[in-house]
């Protein structure tokens, strides 16, 4: 796998800042998010075990990257760590609609930017150093094309049906793209962690990270791109960017991400009906 990245989305999140950048309200649009430097390319290596959830049952995604010349294809098993839990907050965004829990040390800007025009949330979670490690965003316009597919890996996987909308069942994901065959999309991160209703890539390529899920009144986002500027890895500084990324996956800061987006709920009763909604999805097979 290769690539490099940066905070957070072409077809993207892309038209999205995920950790700080985000896409506005109104035309979609399918452009890289500001502010995402754009790291060297990686090599493939074999990622680390997956630690499970602790919000939900967790599902061991089976790694769906294209094997080197080599070395043999990535696997995923489920992790034997058991770091402590931070102490918790709920953050409810300002316009009531949805909550979350996060460690007592982060913090929650909100607003993190502009609202689109007819409202919404935009909130940007920061570490105790004040690095980005995850933005939710809400009213969002989206729109995306699949022009290129590329060799892709599920880090790992949870449904979240807490936010199921229109029979549309979001899950969380941690997904990259690229190995060391062929690269990613180029000038894009290719690892990114969040939200998604968008459909799972079938066979052994996939369009470019796309992380939003369907949600009153358009779709929304609660994520980010792999950074290694924000989302450090002890002792990693040198190695190459997706092995970076699978290494993160260990760290207690990766769980606490995990435990907050996967905890991500509807702070108040939603209608049992609500009106069909642009689709946050795009094609990914």
């Amino acid at each position: 796998m290769k690539r490099s990245g940066g905070l957070f989305p072409a077809m993207i999140l892309m038209g999205v800042a995920l950790a700080g950048c985000g896409l506005q309200g109104g035309t979609p649009t399918s452009t890289l998010p500001v502010g995402i430097p754009v790291p060297p390319s990686v090599e493939a290596t074999s990622p680390p075990a997956v630690s499970p959830s602790a919000t939900a049952p967790s599902i061991t995604a089976p790694s769906t990257t294209r094997p080197s010349t080599t070395t043999a294809p990535s696997t995923t098993s489920p992790s034997t760590s058991t770091a402590p839990r931070a102490s918790l907050k709920t953050f409810t965004t300002a316009d009531g609609q949805l909550a979350f829990d996060y460690p007592e040390a982060w913090s929650v800007r909100d607003p993190a930017g502009e609202l689109p025009e007819g409202g919404g949330a935009f909130a940007e979670v920061t570490n105790k150093a004040g690095k980005p490690l995850a933005t939710l965003r809400t009213n969002m316009a989206t729109g995306s094309t699949c022009q290129e597919k590329y060799p892709y890996e599920v880090l790992e996987l949870q449904e979240l049906p807490v936010l199921t909308r229109n029979g549309a069942k979001p899950r969380f994901v941690f997904e990259t793209r690229g190995d060391a065959e062929a690269a990613g999309p180029a000038e894009t991160p290719a690892a990114a962690y969040g939200i998604t209703t968008v459909p799972a890539a079938t066979g052994d390529s996939a369009c470019p990270i796309f992380h939003f899920f369907t949600w009153p009144p358009t779709a929304a986002m609660f994520g980010a791109f792999f950074n290694p500027d924000n989302n450090v890895v002890p002792g990693a500084a040198g190695l190459p960017y997706l092995e970076q990324a699978r290494k993160y996956m260990d760290t207690t800061e990766y769980q606490d991400i995990r435990r907050m987006i996967t905890s991500l709920r509807p702070a108040a009763p939603m209608p049992s009906s609500i009106p069909p909604s642009p689709s946050a999805a795009a094609t990914n097979n």
